[in-house]
């Protein structure tokens, strides 16, 4: 999973819709003479917080500042940019900040509270039954992209998923329709080819205390189509795909078709096997039974599509028996 860049939010004087991840206090003239932006903008547990300081007012290459976290000094010295160390889902980690300039000190309170959302893609996809791996994002199809809140208050009870308020954002587009209490979901059409599409999520409490936050990119891959081999004992061996030959060592072999990354949001991909060039059958499994007591080779080609643009093929050059004048039937 890839997540995109991280958001500076200004926090100095702030509307309380923004204040879940941070929070300051009240200190007059003082708070308004600069401000402090936090990177990420929804900080993650455990994680780190990187806090920026801007001021129209002050010269702040001719000032020092202190900073103190959690009651102790951690830095003292010029202006610049400062990383702090998070604790757990909920835990509030309590900055000051004071900047001197003139003989005069200027102070800011600041509260971060990280909290634990994290997106999960479920692309709408083909992956064959009992495949270990995880479907992948398909051309012109859909992901389903699901939230999963871990909000937690400062005593560390964790908030019903259910009631929190989720608003997502779509390539810089809030989706309306799909944001709400209770709505941990959304379906979202893929990506054009060697383009990315980003996903954002903003998680609120009820009461708009408690605010979390993630963002994922999704690039769909290209569809594929892979033979593995069917073993009578051991399954389909997924561990190893069959490309470029394939040598039938037995009385019959059973090979299995798997499509890769098309959309099955109508349905699943067409599978068609072709031998030496003319159409043998579909469906996902074909059996190969050599005839006689010869050798001989041929040629397998499987093509997957689905609708009129979504294709892909993969051959095998397939060998067989012992001697000359051998046949293969039974397809």
């Amino acid at each position: 999973m890839r997540f995109g860049p991280p958001v500076a939010l200004a926090i100095a004087l702030l509307l309380p819709l923004s204040i879940s991840a941070q929070s300051l206090g009240d200190f007059g003239s003082s708070a308004s003479s600069f401000s402090v932006s936090i990177s990420p903008q929804y900080p993650m547990p455990y994680g780190q917080a990187t806090l920026s300081f801007l001021s129209s007012t002050i010269d702040l290459t001719n000032a020092s500042m202190s900073v103190m976290v959690a009651g102790k000094n951690i830095y003292k010295g010029n202006i610049q940019p400062m990383t702090v160390t998070l604790g757990k889902a909920g835990a509030v980690t309590q900055v000051e900040v004071s900047i001197t300039s003139g003989g005069t000190q200027y102070s800011q309170s600041i509260a971060i509270q990280p909290q634990d959302v994290a997106l999960v893609a479920e692309p709408i996809s083909s992956a064959p039954p009992l495949y270990p791996g995880k479907p992948s994002v398909p051309l012109e199809g859909n992901v389903r992209v699901v939230a999963i809140a871990n909000m937690r208050n400062a005593s560390g009870k964790a908030l019903d998923p259910h009631t929190l308020s989720y608003t997502w954002i779509v390539d810089k587009a809030q989706i309306t329709n799909a944001s709400g209490i209770g709505k941990e979901a959304i379906m979202v059409a893929s990506p054009l080819q060697y383009r990315s599409r980003e996903v954002s999520v903003s998680v609120m409490s009820q009461d708009g205390s408690l605010v979390g936050g993630s963002t994922l990119s999704l690039s769909a891959l290209d569809p594929s189509v892979r033979i593995y081999e069917n073993d009578p004992l051991l399954g389909v061996r997924f561990d190893h795909a069959l490309f470029g030959s394939y040598s039938i060592k037995s009385a019959e072999a059973t090979l299995f078709a798997a499509p890769f990354s098309f959309g099955t949001s109508r349905g699943s991909p067409t599978l068609e096997w072709f031998l030496n060039g003319v159409h043998a059958q579909t469906g996902g499994i074909i059996t190969l039974r050599p005839s006689g007591n010869g050798q001989g080779s041929a040629s397998l080609s499987l093509v997957a599509s689905s609708g009129d643009y979504m294709r892909a093929s993969t051959n095998l050059s397939l060998s067989f028996g012992t001697t000359k004048g051998f046949n293969l039937f039974g397809l």
